[in-house]
């Protein structure tokens, strides 16, 4: 018997929706970036992108665990003599654009390379609760509901 290995062409790609409203963020990017490699499905090929589209909305209230809000801080630095910089994840989910805080931690987990630039392509992050992919009609998953730590209430 042969390992099965799937084609481009023979890939199903589905569309999911997931609320990100008080769920925890590590939790539910590790999720997602299963959902985007594929690798809930039985037909998983490392080297095919195989995952689904997933769509995530109210990306601006996400939940973090301890004091990530205040204590988290991400560096970067302009090029400039004493151009180094800093933003805690607070300031970033109170920013203009909080679907980053997601799309980043997503992207981190993603593999690194061109397959890695495809399958993140695949993702879509809205703060609010509106989404212009109602024509694909996206299946409604909840990860709050499949375990207890996944919600945060506090």
């Amino acid at each position: 018997m042969k390992t099965y290995s799937a084609k481009p062409a023979e890939v199903v790609k589905k569309w999911v929706l997931v609320d990100a409203e008080d769920v925890v963020l590590g939790r539910l990017a590790t999720q997602v970036a299963m959902i985007l490699r594929g690798k809930h499905k039985a037909t998983f090929t490392p080297h095919i992108d195989c995952g689904d589209n997933v769509v995530i909305v109210n990306a601006e209230k996400v939940k973090l665990t301890g004091k990530k809000l205040s204590d988290k801080k991400f560096y970067w630095h302009t090029g400039y003599p004493g151009g180094i910089k800093e933003r805690t994840m607070g300031q970033i989910l109170e920013g203009n654009y909080p679907e980053r805080v997601i799309y980043k931690a997503v992207e981190r987990m993603l593999p690194k390379g061109p397959l890695g630039r495809q399958q993140l392509k695949n993702l879509r992050v809205y703060a609010g609760t509106e989404h212009p992919h109602e024509a694909q009609q996206p299946e409604v998953l909840d990860l709050a509901a499949r375990n207890a730590k996944n919600k945060r209430s506090a």
